[in-house]
């Protein structure tokens, strides 16, 4: 089983999120903080849900971290990924797929991630 959790956006990779590494105590103590926030209830869209279970709250921050990646907000996007990571152990890849102006989000449990391998097309001929 992969320890690595990523992230892709139309789909290329932005993030890779590899559980195997401790995730810092700061950063810990500001994922309890989110859910504590959480749990005092979420809005999404028109609608607050105000006792919102394991699945609304990972699509409610799947859609903040899909924000926080289009805005180039780096250190919100990358708590979002650890919270996903964290709280959903078995999360293997999330991917957001923009069409016109709707956007599809999937949260995959069972694909495991393979790194993108980058080729290089200068030495063909």
């Amino acid at each position: 089983m992969s320890d690595m959790m990523a992230v892709f956006l139309n789909g290329i990779a932005q993030l890779e999120y590899d559980r195997s590494r401790p995730l810092p105590d700061h950063q810990a103590v500001y994922l309890e903080k989110m859910d504590a926030r959480m749990a005092a209830g979420i809005r999404v869209g028109e609608e607050t849900i105000e006792h919102p279970d394991e699945n609304q709250r990972a699509r409610f921050v799947a859609a903040n971290l899909l924000h926080a990646i289009k805005s180039n907000n780096e250190s919100m996007a990358a708590a979002l990924c650890s919270y996903l990571a964290t709280r959903l152990p078995e999360l293997k890849q999330v991917r957001f797929d923009e069409n016109g102006g709707d956007v599809a989000i999937e949260l995959i449990f069972d694909q495991d991630y393979r790194k993108q391998v980058a080729v290089d097309f200068t030495h063909l001929h």
